[in-house]
């Protein structure tokens, strides 16, 4: 089955930066674009940045943009979402994953609908 592995979660204080990462696990994602999603307790996921299949074209929502850049190296494709100036609202779960419909290169959008291959997510917390 297609999934992602999110890793880099953990505790932060505000203001401070943090950077989690993304594989693919058992399909290549390198030819898909890949959206990252957060989902805070008691709130539906939101969508908050996307990343085309070679890293040309990025997209991010509103409430992150300026402070987050995503990315994406090397061989085994390695997707990272750098967190700067974190705030006690991006804590949540963080989520990745792939464009469900062709073209599956493009960003389609930042909604979790058109996006697929769900992981098990990594837990960021932004607390004093």
């Amino acid at each position: 089955q297609s999934q992602f592995v999110e890793s880099g979660g953990r505790m932060v204080y505000p203001g401070r930066s943090l950077r989690l990462r993304c594989n693919s696990a058992g399909f290549p994602s390198n030819i898909y674009a890949v959206g990252w999603f957060r989902q805070a307790p008691g709130k539906e996921r939101e969508g908050i940045s996307c990343i085309s299949d070679g890293g040309t074209s990025t997209m991010y929502s509103a409430s992150v943009r300026g402070r987050f850049t995503v990315s994406r190296a090397g061989a085994e494709d390695e997707i990272s979402l750098q967190m700067d100036n974190v705030r006690p609202e991006d804590t949540g779960t963080y989520f990745c994953a792939i464009t469900r419909d062709a073209p599956w290169g493009r960003c389609p959008s930042l909604s979790p609908g058109d996006f697929r291959a769900w992981g098990q997510g990594t837990q960021v917390t932004v607390s004093l």
